[in-house]
């Protein structure tokens, strides 16, 4: 009987253990540009977001929401908060920051419901990087996408919503934060964007609308700043404002 139990017990663990290894929690990812609004959060220029300022890869949830905080994260569903909308093109380039790879089913593009756009990885595990060029259709204004990662072998996704600025500049939104546009004036600081030269240094190397490489080095505002992930600049994105993109060396 003494015999019997303990390998009972053993199966128990094994068991415990197989399914604790095949938790959904592996998988974790966010948009990161243009920044989705978990990004704005960790990088502290939305305040009192809660918790998610720490682990903005970890908005999860079952497959099939339509929410920003997937039911968890409730600051990323309030819209009282001056969430800064990046201006952009018709075109946007969507860059997903993984930080666990999971298997992916599909990689989905909302705006107010309605699916702009649908990537099938049929399964297959993603780099460590992801980026997809979304069309959104002739839209413009001030607009709150919401981008879903779908798992493959679990219930669960991944969330993100972007505020995006169509064509109409990022002036029309949000006025607290660097992404306030060049139109704000020199009273802003160097986030006033490129037009105004940086400060101290007007032929510096940073400018608005180029695309830089992992690596690559820039100057602003008289430092020096080596490239952290690869992406294209916008006015708001300057070097010291965006410590996720940008070290200073």
């Amino acid at each position: 009987m003494r015999r019997a139990l303990t390998f009972l017990a053993t199966a128990v663990i094994a068991i415990g253990s197989t399914v604790f290894i095949a938790s959904p929690a592996m998988a974790h990812g966010y948009i990161s540009s243009p920044p989705s609004r978990q990004a704005m959060c960790a990088q502290g220029r939305v305040s009192n977001c809660g918790p998610i300022i720490y682990e903005p890869q970890s908005v999860e949830g079952p497959k099939g929401l339509r929410s920003c905080g997937a039911g968890r994260w409730a600051p990323l569903d309030d819209e009282s908060k001056a969430w800064p909308a990046t201006s952009v093109g018709d075109n946007v380039t969507f860059t997903w920051t993984l930080t666990a790879r999971h298997a992916t089913s599909t990689w989905e593009y909302f705006i107010g419901g309605t699916k702009i756009a649908s990537i099938n990885d049929s399964g297959r595990q993603p780099p460590a990087t992801v980026t997809h060029n979304v069309n959104l259709g002739g839209r413009s204004g001030r607009i709150k996408l919401l981008a879903v990662w779908n798992i493959a072998d679990t219930a669960n996704a991944f969330y993100s919503c972007v505020d995006l600025q169509v064509g109409g500049g990022p002036t029309t939104g949000p006025t607290t934060g660097p992404t306030t546009g060049p139109t704000t004036g020199p009273t802003t600081g160097p986030t006033t964007g490129p037009t105004t030269g940086p400060t101290g240094n007007p032929g510096g190397t940073w400018a608005a609308g180029t695309a830089y490489q992992a690596g690559a080095t820039v100057t602003y505002g008289g430092s020096t700043y080596r490239c952290l992930q690869g992406h294209t600049a916008l006015a708001g994105w300057e070097p010291p404002n965006v410590p996720s993109l940008w070290q200073r060396v």
